[in-house]
């Protein structure tokens, strides 16, 4: 006889018929034989296994099981995962000493309302639920939950949702619907804050809305931070140095990304206190910085994480550039930071030309010819540079001539060997900001998708994100509703976070800084049977968005007014997304369109009501987020049809969604030109008003992209050509740049696993 130890720690005898009705639950609705799953775990069973024990067993089996052909075993694993959660769950209330025996039978099977009112009561969840919501309010919104909505998860989402974002005690449904009344929670209205939240929750639990990190993971939490991107900038002395090294660790602490712009610090060889020579540069600053990264992690969740930019004439660039290599002197390396590049319209201009560019001393500049150079953009930086090249050897003595072509080398050559620095293109991104009346954006944040107006000791860009699931949204009109409910949730975050330094805080009161970003868009253009060459759909599409969105903040303002720094901006002035939509409208239709007098109604519509939200769109890389949402991640090709996702569980096979019915319509990014990625991301840039987190995948290998000339590999002038093609046709930035080296990916021929099968 084989005896079972349950989880209760009671011992049982096994009872198959209890296996079987688990497995055909797992099975049910896929295209998977529950037999293969039995008769695979019959081998493993032994006397004394555990409940647990069957259901990992069970859950190797269904990995085991994954092919190409049959993918469902993802969802099946996922399923049995999510199972085991519901029965730890239940346990852990019973027994593991967080509730009483009367409690549990109070709480077991019973309702929402009780089981909120007991976390409060332990201080897992915020107070302000029940301070808004009464117990009827919180009975009503219980009978919402549908539990089915959790057998959606495959594997890999399963786990990920419960290690990193289920609080004690939580289960999936549970955090979606305690999200959603907290989102809604500060509707004006009191008869407006459930209907929101029954809107808000299916959104979430059918996954056609994912929220970032920091609003899944903080907003059940008390006094949570829910903003996901910051940027800060240190001014050239001790007192804003150590104090936005401070800010950066409280807004790690709190799970932010933080990006620091170090432009305006002194370089190497400057003058500190009327010493000649004295300073270090801005790469001692950068090791405090690194080093608080790595001591101050993101809420427990991931590592801190911070992206230190500087200004491409910054006399230490060439140092910035060498602080993650191996050789040299390891006093002045930074491996943990995540360094950015700044980089000007003058300065790509002189690299295709191969002239020569001049790294300066932003301090010298600044005492000698009353230059902050930091905070210049375009044409008013190139006067100012024109105005210093001509100081050379007589008011400016410290600095250093290069050739452009040479230093952007060695910038790509960085990239290729760590994948970084990103490249910000300062220019680009200036000229569309609707707030140039109120100051500048002197970079980008960590993953290169958001970014706004900063001034050190007074405001530190602030965001807030989520991201429509275009695998599960199908129809213009879901599109729009996702759209308009999008941003009223990103709007009521802003008024439920707790900013972790006043500068943030600042910044949101300002501005109302959100962004709607949008994942499995490879999701979306498989199940049409398009390809990233498709450019003019992708162009309809996030025209839609970029409309939709739009319109919804304008409604916003209707209702509850513009952001404060609104008057003076492009905004103010009808110009909308730098008047790009009238603009391309004009350019490439014979006859104006439905699309074009819409447009135009909405550039007289924020000229009369306002908008709510400075900057609206922005889309992020959704690694993370994207399993959850069980979609192809952010706006780029999947790598591989078939991948591995590496966790806490080990190698996990997966997919994207619909693989089986619309095989050759998922490009692989391994086999893809990336100037078609770039020409993708441009269209799709027209109508994001922040920014694109872009990776390039660049391919060593032979005959990749070159079918016609299998002996050809990739070179450093494609790579060149790519990187200048993103910043001519108007991306923003450019995030990592990664590479399959020669010889590391023998299956990347053409022939292999699109012939998997």
């Amino acid at each position: 006889m084989i005896n079972v130890i349950q989880r209760s720690g009671e011992t049982r005898p096994l009872d198959i018929t209890k296996i079987r009705q688990v497995v055909e639950w797992a099975c049910e609705g896929l295209e998977v034989n529950p037999l293969a799953l039995e008769s695979g775990l019959t081998s493993r069973l032994r006397d004394g296994i555990t409940t647990r024990e069957i259901q990992e067993n069970l859950i190797n089996v269904a990995t085991q099981l994954f092919c190409v052909e049959e993918t469902d075993w993802k969802y099946v694993a996922g399923r049995l995962h999510v199972w085991g959660l519901w029965k730890d769950t239940r346990i852990k209330r019973k027994f593991g000493g967080y509730l009483s025996r009367t409690v549990f039978r109070r709480l077991e099977g019973t309702s929402y309302a009780k089981y909120v009112q007991w976390q409060v009561d332990r201080g897992v969840y915020d107070s302000k639920i029940t301070e808004i919501y009464d117990e009827k309010d919180l009975e009503i919104a219980g009978e919402w939950i549908y539990p089915e909505y959790d057998k959606d998860f495959d594997y890999a989402g399963a786990i990920m949702l419960s290690e990193r974002y289920l609080l004690d005690c939580e289960l999936p449904q549970e955090a979606f619907l305690t999200c959603a009344l907290l989102l809604a929670s500060v509707e004006e209205k009191p008869e407006d804050r459930l209907s929101f939240a029954h809107q808000i929750y299916l959104a979430i639990a059918q996954r056609k809305i994912s929220l970032a990190t920091p609003i899944l993971g903080n907003l059940r939490t008390p006094n949570g931070s829910l903003s996901s991107c910051f940027i800060v900038a240190m001014e050239d002395n001790l007192e804003s140095i150590f104090s936005e090294i401070t800010n950066t660790a409280r807004i790690s602490k709190n799970g932010g990304g933080v990006g620091v712009n170090v432009s305006r610090i002194r370089a190497t060889g400057s003058s500190v206190m009327g010493k000649a020579n004295a300073s270090g540069g801005i790469i001692p600053w950068i090791k405090l910085l690194n080093d608080t990264a790595i001591a101050v992690n993101q809420g427990g969740r991931r590592a801190g994480a911070v992206t230190i930019g500087v200004d491409i004439w910054h006399l230490d660039v060439p140092e910035f550039l060498e602080m993650q290599t191996e050789n040299g002197d390891q006093r002045r390396k930074a491996y943990d930071i995540f360094p950015q590049l700044v980089i000007t319209d003058e300065f790509m201009r002189r690299v295709i030309t191969k002239a020569e560019w001049t790294l300066v001393d932003p301090y010298e500049v600044r005492i000698k010819l009353g230059i902050e150079l930091a905070e210049l953009w375009g044409d008013k930086f190139e006067e100012a540079y024109e105005l210093i090249e001509d100081s050379l050897g007589t008011k400016i003595t410290l600095y250093k001539k290069v050739n452009a072509r040479e230093l952007f080398k060695d910038v790509m050559r960085s990239q290729i060997e760590t994948g970084m620095p990103y490249l910000a293109f300062k220019d680009t991104i200036n000229r569309a900001n609707p707030n140039k009346h109120d100051g500048y954006i002197p970079q980008v944040n960590l993953c290169c998708e958001s970014f706004s107006n900063v001034t050190p000791g007074k405001t530190a860009h602030c965001c807030n994100l989520v991201s429509l699931n275009l695998a599960n949204i199908d129809t213009p009109t879901n599109l729009s509703e996702m759209c308009h409910l999008a941003v009223r949730m990103l709007d009521n975050t802003i008024d439920l976070t707790c900013p972790p330094i006043g500068e943030a805080k600042e910044h949101n009161d300002k501005y109302r800084t959100i962004g709607v970003g949008v994942m499995g868009l490879a999701d979306w253009l498989a199940k049409r049977k398009l390809s990233y060459k498709s450019f003019s759909f992708i162009n309809i599409l996030f025209e839609n968005i970029s409309y939709f969105c739009t319109q919804a903040s304008i409604e916003l303002a209707k209702e509850r007014g513009h952001y404060q720094a609104f008057s003076s901006s492009e905004w103010d002035q009808g110009k909308l997304l730098g008047t790009k939509p009238l603009d391309w409208f004009k350019s490439n239709s014979p006859h104006k369109s439905h699309h074009f007098y819409r447009w135009q109604r909405l550039a007289s519509d924020v000229q009369r009501y306002g908008i709510r939200n400075s900057h609206i769109t922005a889309i992020a890389p959704n690694t993370t987020s994207s399993l959850i949402q069980g979609c192809t991640a952010s706006v780029l090709p999947v790598f591989k049809r078939v991948f591995t996702e590496k966790n806490s569980k080990g190698a996990i096979p997966n997919c994207p969604p619909f693989i089986k019915d619309f095989f050759w319509y998922y490009q692989e990014n391994q086999n893809l030109d990336q100037k078609i990625v770039v020409q993708a991301i441009a269209e799709m840039q027209k109508w994001i008003d922040t920014g694109i987190s872009m990776e390039l995948l660049f391919n060593l290998n032979q005959g990749i992209y070159f079918p016609d000339e299998p002996n050809r590999a990739l070179t450093a002038k494609d790579i060149y050509e790519t990187l200048v093609l993103a910043w001519e046709s108007g991306c923003k930035a450019v995030y990592y740049v990664r590479t399959v080296q020669k010889d590391n990916l023998k299956e990347s021929d053409n022939s292999c696993s699109s012939c998997a099968n």
